[in-house]
């Protein structure tokens, strides 16, 4: 039958402040010490008691730091008689212990071990707050309690007791502060070894692997790794991990697990930081599978580029543990080192394939310049007339390498270019020419072409055509054509108000440059019409090529 002590007569042990205390000195449930262990002897012999004890009250239980004879290393409070010392100012000596009221049906009175005097010294702290008692106990009555040396002594050895707990607590800190010292030296040596690595190393999957290593190492993990996300952020995929023995590699691809609760924090960037997969909300419900690859505590962080996560750094253990914030710091450290180091080797390939591409470009270039120089001189009566053919068509293809290198959509669109090609002639931008169509992005294979074309149309329009007179007008009008098998560009170049034109006899470079650049160069068919209102040429071609990059 369980014995419940009078709650009016027992002190109250729940205050808040002292269990707070007792609580930061993180003694309870400790290993025996022998400093600790000498004072209950010395109390002991002191006081002529078989019995000697330290006692430390808790909430719900008394557990003793040392003892001698007697079994037990702690009891719950119904059988306390230490908790009545929390509220003595002095020695608490209760002579007989079954003529206490407070005292007299306590279970280890009435029963074993049949303790029947008692005395105890308040374990008072500086704060003022008494955490416990050193105590000693005879299974005789003693009538006349301790001698003014026993209660003095008995005082003193109370007051060593509580010197020794604030040493160890000291000593402890000191320790702790060591260790924290000597982590922050491991976390600072491990940046600078992966440093060291990723600053020369050009393959991504060791990058990360170097680096999941280096975490793994340094947090004491059981399991660490990179992996990419999709694009929704509902997988990962795995290429390389490190594990320690007893934890099962995760290479390969997974459903990122509980992704309705985790994806958004993951879609937002921020860390995800669980000290016990089994007692965390975010995670109680997929603990049991988290258990199956040994995991009990983790942390997630995100790697982002370009505002969205397209990584994620992740660290296991394989039991529950608090994440401290410098360790918590420490990964997202790794995790920024490794985005540069993944970004660095992104953009060294894209400049590898862009110094490809300009390589490729200029060859084509030097090799149209060639032809046009060629042809050019060829056909020109003179040197200095074939100076400036050749100066204007070279500028007309420089304006359009302009536009394919400025990096933007809109300025690679066929108006674009058109205009680019037409700023050398004086009437570029006056009411003599009209532009009008639908937007088209010109790639790079028909964007020169297109430019030398209408540079030519206008350059011949400027001497026989519509521009050599002050009424005349061009109209440039393209549109896209979808009745066939494919989509077709439609591109007319209209001239009216201009003298009246023939069809020439002799058909110099500039007119098969007409004819045959564009269209050989992206597929289709030109047709150049000399009406009595003016010349009318026209160009049919696939949008596809028209819109084809080298």
């Amino acid at each position: 039958m369980s014995y419940h002590l009078d709650q009016g007569i027992r002190p109250d042990t729940s205050d808040p402040q002292r269990l707070a205390e007792l609580a930061a000195l993180d003694i309870l449930d400790t290993a025996p010490e022998q400093a600790f262990d000498d004072v209950v002897q010395l109390a002991r012999l002191l006081c002529g008691s078989p019995v000697a004890l330290i006692s430390l009250v808790d909430s719900d239980r008394q557990w003793f730091k040392a003892r001698v004879g007697f079994p037990r290393c702690e009891t719950d409070l119904n059988s306390s008689v230490c908790v009545y010392a929390l509220s003595e100012p002095d020695l608490l000596v209760i002579p007989d212990l079954m003529a206490d009221p407070r005292t007299c049906r306590n279970p280890l009175v009435t029963g074993d071990p049949h303790i029947r005097f008692y005395a105890g010294a308040p374990l008072r702290m500086p704060s003022g707050r008494v955490l416990g008692s050193l105590c000693v106990l005879d299974h005789q009555p003693r009538p006349g309690g301790l001698t003014e040396d026993q209660a003095d002594g008995l005082r003193r050895l109370a007051r060593q007791v509580t010197t020794l707990i604030n040493e160890r607590r000291q000593i402890a800190l000191v320790k702790a502060e060591e260790i924290y010292a000597r982590a922050a030296s491991l976390r600072r040596a491990a940046l600078i070894e992966l440093g060291d690595f990723l600053r020369n190393e050009a393959s991504i999957p060791a990058m990360t692997h170097r680096a999941a290593e280096i975490v793994g190492r340094t947090l004491d993990a059981s399991r660490t790794g990179y992996g990419e996300l999709d694009a929704a952020g509902e997988h990962i995929t795995i290429h390389r991990d490190w594990t320690t023995v007893g934890s099962d590699s995760l290479v390969g691809r997974h459903r990122f697990m509980d992704h309705e609760t985790l994806g958004p924090c993951l879609s937002r960037g921020e860390t995800l930081v669980v000290d016990a997969v089994a007692e965390d909300p975010r995670t109680v419900e997929t603990a049991a599978l988290l258990s199956r690859i040994n995991v009990a505590a983790m942390l997630n962080v995100p790697v982002r580029e370009r505002g969205r996560s397209v990584g994620l750094f992740f660290v296991h253990s394989a039991a529950p543990r608090p994440w401290r914030h410098e360790e918590v710091a420490f990964v997202r450290n790794v995790a920024d080192r490794v985005q540069v180091g993944i970004a660095r080797l992104r953009a060294e390939e894209q400049q590898a394939v862009l110094n490809r591409e300009i390589s490729h470009r200029m060859k084509n270039m030097l090799a149209m310049v060639q032809a046009i120089a060629t042809q050019t001189l060829r056909s020109a009566p003179d040197l200095e007339t074939a100076q400036d053919v050749l100066a204007d068509r070279l500028i007309a293809m420089s304006k359009a390498h302009d536009l394919l290198l400025s990096g933007t959509r809109e300025s690679a669109s066929i108006e674009a270019i058109i205009r680019a090609a037409l700023e050398i002639h004086d009437d570029a931008r006056s009411e003599r020419l009209h532009l009008a169509g639908p937007f088209v992005q010109v790639g790079s294979r028909a964007a020169l072409s297109l430019a030398l074309m209408v540079h030519e149309l206008a350059t011949n329009a400027a001497k026989y055509g519509a521009l050599s007179r002050s009424e005349g007008s061009v109209a440039v009008i393209w549109t896209i054509e979808t009745e066939g098998p494919e989509p077709m560009l439609s591109l007319c170049w209209t001239e009216r108000g201009g003298p009246a034109v023939a069809t020439p006899t002799r058909r110099g470079f500039g007119s098969r440059l007409i004819e045959r650049g564009l269209a050989g160069a992206v597929g289709g068919a030109v047709r150049t019409v000399y009406a009595p209102t003016g010349l009318v040429c026209t160009l049919a071609a696939p949008l596809r090529g028209i819109e084809a990059e080298e």
